[in-house]
């Protein structure tokens, strides 16, 4: 063992340790390593930042973007919604949820395909007097286990086909991962069918910030249109649509008021509707019934905006110039260049329009305005603020636009049109510039510390190369297992992805993994593809901690879950995948 490969190895324990003392992020860990890794001459200079060019960080960027694109369009929200609340069982109904999340996964990034589906199950469990530990975790395990059927599903099946090429052959493509993936994704959807009675189902998850605040009574005010899905059918319609979760005050028809109409009155074009509930049932009311949200249309917005409809929540403040006014009176539009499209008042129910009603301190009010002024003019008005959280209501959804683009990409993916790096990016500006995603959510949808520790490790990890340090783990490797039978030797590799992945988690496992593995099987005179597939499925599937994926953090709150409950439900898991993986990894990736 010569120097630089002592060092290298310092290196790499010393930043394994970071990862699992905890105390510094992920990210901060990454990048100390890398300037400890120049510092000792590791990395040359001229090398240090070339992971911020590399082709990964550019897919994983722009896949968070398209999943958050296809996200905010919630089309699976409404393809499923339906569906499951008509399912009675507690197994059909998690059935049904883990397989569209393991579904979903192959197609977008698991994280993303998990938020999606997040919503469906607090519903279902709602609906049904359950608590969300009985869904969330097998929703999460089967985001990990969809993510495995495709390259886009998982940032590991990504870096293994970027390891593949820089080893001279070519790069994994769109379904290479999925004659095995699919195999294991199936069995482990069944197992969590039935073994989430594993679980304990009387925890109760933790309040989050929009729980918290919890406005249940907006007033809006929304018109139908001759292109409105509303025109010509009955109130009864509408409410279907809501969940029973808006109710109308009234309707406003030929300069007539009907108020409280019952479920069959019919609406017509041109009626305005007075409509009241949460922010988020209204805004899907709106979208899916193609009504028109009345104000919305009035411009607020400058050329450069980032976001030329942000949304804002506000509190009406003791010293507010609305206090004694309307909207209508004040003319907000035309004086501040804002819009107000709903309101709510702590115990009063409103029946009088939106520009009418005189407003109070204390009242919270849904205010529509350009990115850039939006915050001067809350403070000109005397408004305060009341969250950074999303406020859905006003926002516009490109269905049809969203999903065309998503689906050209896939297509272009699987018949290798294009550069799978041009692929994703084009396909994340294109969803920009068509504003399927606002630009200040396609920013905050970027996972900023995740691509920094990739840009960061992706140097350190090939100094494990150039170093010789990756052939050096790998004839450990080799003498460890020399004496094993070839699928002894790939159930090695993947247990090891597996028992690391917790700690270093699972992009970084890949980076410093995959070379490790390929050095092993040309050691043991073995063709590296079966070892590369066995670290991108280890790395992929850790079902024991909250802490080694994002999909089984995002859960641990809202379920109420412990530590221990991971390895309840993810210990069998793990051997499940293990046993099926092995064989059909030799099955599909022969050792010679």
């Amino acid at each position: 063992m010569n120097q630089p490969q002592l060092l290298s190895i310092l290196l790499v324990a010393g930043m394994m340790g970071a990862f699992l003392w905890g105390r510094i992020r992920y990210d901060i860990v990454a990048m100390l390593a890398l300037l400890l890794a120049v510092a000792l001459g590791l990395v040359p200079a001229a090398d240090a930042f070339k992971g911020f060019s590399d082709d990964i960080v550019i897919i994983v960027g722009s896949a968070l973007v398209l999943s958050a694109a296809v996200a905010r369009s919630r089309v699976i929200e409404r393809l499923f919604s339906k569906l499951g609340s008509g399912l009675a069982s507690t197994q059909l109904q998690v059935t049904l949820l883990v397989v569209v999340v393991a579904v979903m996964s192959a197609i977008i990034k698991n994280i993303g395909a998990l938020a999606m589906m997040l919503p469906i199950a607090y519903q279902l469990a709602r609906k049904g007097g359950k608590s969300p530990s009985v869904f969330l975790m097998p929703m999460a395990f089967a985001s990990l286990l969809g993510g495995i059927v495709t390259l886009v599903g998982t940032s590991p099946n990504v870096i293994v086909a970027r390891v593949r090429q820089e080893l001279g052959g070519e790069p994994f493509g769109m379904f290479d991962f999925t004659p095995v993936g699919i195999v294991v994704a199936l069995a482990g959807c069944a197992f969590l069918s039935v073994a989430y009675r594993l679980l304990p189902s009387d925890r109760r998850g933790a309040v989050s910030l929009d729980q918290a605040i919890d406005i249940k009574d907006y007033l809006t005010e929304a018109s139908v249109h001759e292109k409105s899905a509303l025109a010509g059918k009955t109130v009864a319609d509408l409410k279907t649509i809501s969940g029973g979760g808006v109710e109308i005050a009234s309707i406003l028809r030929d300069k007539r008021r009907v108020q409280a109409p019952l479920p069959d009155a019919v609406l017509r074009v041109g009626d305005t509707l007075l409509l009241r509930g949460d922010a988020a049932v209204l805004e899907r009311v709106v979208a899916e019934g193609g009504l028109h949200l009345t104000g919305k249309d009035r411009p607020t917005q400058k050329d450069d905006a980032l976001d030329p409809d942000q949304i804002a929540e506000a509190i009406i403040g003791p010293d507010s110039v609305l206090i004694g006014q309307s909207a209508g009176d004040m003319g907000l539009h035309a004086r501040f260049g804002v819009n107000m499209i709903a309101i709510s008042r702590s115990g009063e129910r409103f029946g009088q329009r939106l520009r009418d009603i005189r407003l109070r301190a204390g009242d919270i009010v849904v205010i529509q305005g350009d990115e850039k002024l939006l915050p001067e003019k809350l403070g000109e008005l005397g408004l305060l603020p009341l969250a950074d959280r999303l406020v859905p209501l006003g926002s516009t959804r490109r269905v049809v636009l969203t999903l065309t683009i998503t689906l050209a990409a896939i297509i272009a993916l699987a018949a290798g049109l294009a550069p799978v790096p041009l692929v994703f990016f084009a396909a994340a500006v294109l969803l920009i510039a068509c504003r399927c995603l606002p630009l200040r959510e396609a920013y905050q949808s970027i996972d900023a510390p995740i691509l920094l520790m990739l840009a960061a490790l992706i140097p350190v990890s090939d100094s494990l190369r150039t170093t010789g340090t990756t052939e050096l783990f790998a004839a450990w490797l080799a003498t460890i297992g020399g004496g094993l039978p070839g699928w002894a030797a790939v159930s090695l590799i993947l247990v090891a992805a597996m028992a690391v992945t917790p700690f270093l988690n699972n992009a970084a496992t890949v980076l410093v993994m995959a070379p490790i593995g390929a050095g092993f099987a040309t050691k043991l005179g073995y063709n590296p593809d079966a070892f590369l597939m066995a670290v991108a499925i280890g790395a992929a599937c850790d079902f024991l901690t909250p802490i080694g994926h994002q999909c089984n953090t995002l859960v641990m709150g809202p379920g109420g879950y412990r530590f221990s409950d991971y390895a309840r439900l993810g210990a069998p898991l793990s051997l499940l995948v293990l046993l099926l993986a092995v064989p059909m990894i030799l099955l599909v990736w022969p050792l010679r």
